[in-house]
């Protein structure tokens, strides 16, 4: 009876510790940081026709006639007399305003298609839990220049545009709500975006290469959402590229530029893990911690597990 009582209250303390280890493994999940990645923020320049103009048209028109006359006659003859005026009058008058320029604005968006896989590398490489934000807010729709120059010319008065919000203005976003429930936001502006679409001729034969790139460079900024300290920045860059060869210089290729795009978006998220991760070893020694350890590869291409730390091994003594 005692050693059954004794092995009950073994088997108690084994489900206890296996409780309370879940429970702060749980626990170490539920501590880690909640993080939202934002599509990359782009702002461009953009020039429009605009035209715009009234026209008014009035005329007006009068007539008027008189008309007299008499007439006798005797036993062998008669006379007469007959008379008559007519007028006439017409007028007309037109108006117009016509306006034509160019206008130029900067247009606020945001670029998506590269941020899946930088999400994909902090979910493989990091402890770190991913939010969705919410999209750009460009506010209120304006009223284009022409909208904008009739009204000034049929009411005298030109609407005054409205304040729009800025896709870089990170702060204003974050207490908008945009990133609820992140404790940091990986903000990502465009920098530099440019297409290459090169034709090159192969020394001594009638063929050819023709080469398309996208090289893609962003800033990036880790920021934390209840004290607006940037924990990490830098600059990333991807690139991607499709070569063919032509037999014939007249020949028609179309370039892949799925391939291209992917290519640049992969690219792009290896550095942008890489920058990361190295900069939050010196800045947050917290933040650090839910950097995953690389993965090591042995001969044969296969992974090599990476040794976890060992619990502490319990010794139980039963009397």
């Amino acid at each position: 009876m005692q050693r059954r009582t004794t092995l009950n209250a073994a088997l108690a303390v084994i489900a206890a510790t296996a409780m309370a280890w879940g429970a702060t493994a749980q626990a170490q999940q539920n501590a880690a940081p909640k993080i939202a990645v934002t599509d990359l923020a782009y702002a461009q320049r953009v020039s429009e026709f605009f035209m715009a103009g009234t026209y008014q048209r009035s005329s007006q028109m009068s007539a008027g006639g008189s008309h007299s006359g008499g007439y006798s006659q005797g036993p062998y003859g008669g006379s007469g007399s007959q008379s008559g005026s007519h007028s006439m009058q017409a007028s007309e008058q037109a108006s117009g305003t016509y306006v034509a320029g160019r206008y130029s604005y900067i247009e606020q968006r945001e670029l998506g298609g590269y941020t899946n896989d930088i999400k994909g590398a902090l979910l493989q490489g990091t402890y770190f839990r991913l939010v969705q934000g919410k999209g750009f807010d460009a506010g209120k729709p304006q009223p284009s220049k022409a909208e904008q120059v009739l009204n000034q010319v049929q009411g005298g008065k030109m609407a005054t545009p409205q304040a729009q919000p800025e896709v870089g203005n990170v702060i204003a976003r974050i207490k908008k709500g945009e990133f609820s429930g992140a404790d940091y936001v990986l903000f990502g502006v465009v920098s530099s975006i440019d297409f290459t679409d090169a034709l090159s001729p192969l020394q001594g034969t009638t063929s050819a290469t023709r080469q398309y790139g996208l090289q893609l460079l962003a800033d990036f900024s880790l920021i934390n959402t209840k004290t607006y300290e940037i924990k990490a920045a830098f600059s990333a860059q991807g690139e991607g590229n499709d070569t063919k060869i032509l037999s014939i210089r007249g020949d028609i290729a179309p370039p892949n530029r799925a391939k291209v795009m992917r290519e640049t978006s992969l690219s792009l998220a290896q550095d942008v893990y890489a920058q990361l991760a190295t900069q939050l070893g010196y800045t947050d020694a917290h933040l650090a911690r839910g950097v995953r350890p690389p993965v090591v590869y042995q001969q044969g291409g296969q992974p090599m597990p990476v040794p976890q730390p060992q619990q502490p091994e319990q010794v139980l003594i039963l009397k």
